[in-house]
């Protein structure tokens, strides 16, 4: 194998690399710590790092730069083999004594990965950047076997602002009507079919097909292959289940009652295994309510969300008319994108999103289409329950086009229109 990781070197070092748009995501390229990309598939890790190479290589030589994709058909690595890029590499460039900066993607492919690169760090190179389609990457395996050398971030699929830019569309001057009417127009389309870079100009039809695809590998590859689930139609019911309802309630019991009504035999346990698995493979998240004490946030339902709006359509059908829960998912995902720890908040009426931060809520967000007759009192007062609760003096509501500003019980309330609300500099 160690003639093919040579021509994998040598075919990355003679060839160009494409011209990238540039993401949100922001990561240091000398920091001294093993920087971990973590995101679903084909959310643009890849493209990232040839970004961040693509930047790099202003500054150093290619041939210091070594590009290894550990999904590439052609390699078969297990932690015994893992040391044959290095000695690939200087049989390749035997004179080299310059620094190496060593970009490894999806490498949580190989068993006992950490070790291996814990190995490099500490004796070969501190520049070592690697990608993972699973948050177990980032939260356990690079805490716990790589604590103190390393340095996460999440990517997650083109937030609004990208995605114009992906279109080529301008967004600086909204004074202008014309402007404000277009960025609406691609809000909704964005709305509707999500910010998976490769599909935001593809027909509908071959949109949901390939949207379909990547679910398929998702599941087949990072969940069922992965865990070696023996009881993949419960699982493949409860993916259904889950990206169909974003925004709502996730109830186990319930869940564990229909799996029973219609013969499949699963237990509560499995349900609640299933859903780390599922969120493991960065497919939804699940939301708690805020609460000090840990047993009523666990004791609660949680409410579900998914990684992607497009993803949850090519599934459901119905799930597109719903733009409520639509535009909910979809704030979610940008306060979840900007690091922003997220919780629900009852009473006795609901608020959308607390966020919190050093030891406090500081921020409270409720989510509606449209503030109308039929809603506005149970939005309204839902928001200022939280804020009295955290003593907020501000809070706000994201619409798809209504804006104005209330002054209710000596507290403000700021209604915004979501899309205008996403292309801003993020600010508490």
């Amino acid at each position: 194998m160690k003639e093919i990781i040579k021509t994998i070197i040598a075919d990355f070092h003679s060839r160009s690399l494409p011209e990238i748009i540039e993401r949100n995501l922001s990561v240091p390229i000398k920091s001294g710590k093993i920087i971990s990309i973590i995101g679903p598939r084909r959310v643009g890790k890849t493209y990232f790092l040839f970004f961040l190479i693509n930047k790099l290589a202003e500054k150093v030589h290619r041939k210091n730069i070594i590009y290894i994709n550990f999904e590439d058909e052609r390699l078969d690595f297990d932690s015994s083999t893992l040391n044959l890029i290095l000695e690939a590499y200087y049989e390749l460039y035997p004179e080299n004594e310059d620094e190496l900066y060593f970009f490894f993607d999806e490498i949580q492919t190989v068993k006992n990965w950490e070790k291996f690169i814990r190995r490099v760090y500490d004796n070969v190179s501190k520049n070592i950047f690697i990608t993972g389609s699973s948050s177990k990457l980032l939260n356990t395996e690079v805490s716990s076997s790589l604590r103190g050398r390393a340095l996460s971030y999440e990517l997650f699929p083109l937030s609004y602002k990208e995605y114009l830019r992906f279109k080529n569309v301008p967004f600086d001057n909204l004074s202008s009507t014309k402007t404000k009417a277009n960025l609406i127009r691609h809000f909704n389309n964005y709305l509707l079919q999500g910010g998976f870079p490769e599909i935001i100009d593809f027909s509908e039809e071959l949109r949901n097909k390939t949207l379909q695809s990547y679910l398929d590998v998702m599941m087949l590859r990072d969940i069922i292959e992965r865990y070696n689930i023996s009881n993949p139609i419960a699982l493949k019911y409860l993916i259904k289940k889950a990206l169909t309802n974003v925004g709502n309630y996730l109830s186990v019991n319930k869940i564990f009652n229909e799996l029973k009504s219609i013969g499949v035999k699963v237990s509560k346990d499995s349900i609640y295994m299933f859903l780390n698995y599922i969120q493991d493979a960065n497919l939804i998240f699940m939301t708690n309510i805020y609460s000090e004490s840990i047993n009523v946030q666990n004791t609660n339902d949680k409410k579900i969300y998914c990684i992607d709006n497009g993803l949850a359509n090519s599934i459901s059908f119905s799930l597109s008319e719903n733009k409520g829960r639509l535009l909910e998912n979809l704030v979610y995902l940008y306060l979840k994108s900007r690091g922003k720890n997220i919780y629900y908040s009852y009473d006795k009426k609901e608020c959308d999103f607390v966020l919190y931060d050093k030891f406090k809520i500081i921020a409270a967000y409720q989510v509606t289409t449209e503030l109308n007759e039929l809603n506005k009192e149970r939005e309204i007062n839902g928001l200022i329950e939280a804020m009295k609760k955290y003593r907020l003096k501000k809070g706000v509501i994201l619409t798809l086009e209504q804006k104005d500003y209330l002054k209710q019980d000596n507290l403000e309330i700021f209604i915004e229109p979501a899309w205008q609300f996403m292309l801003k500099d993020f600010s508490v």
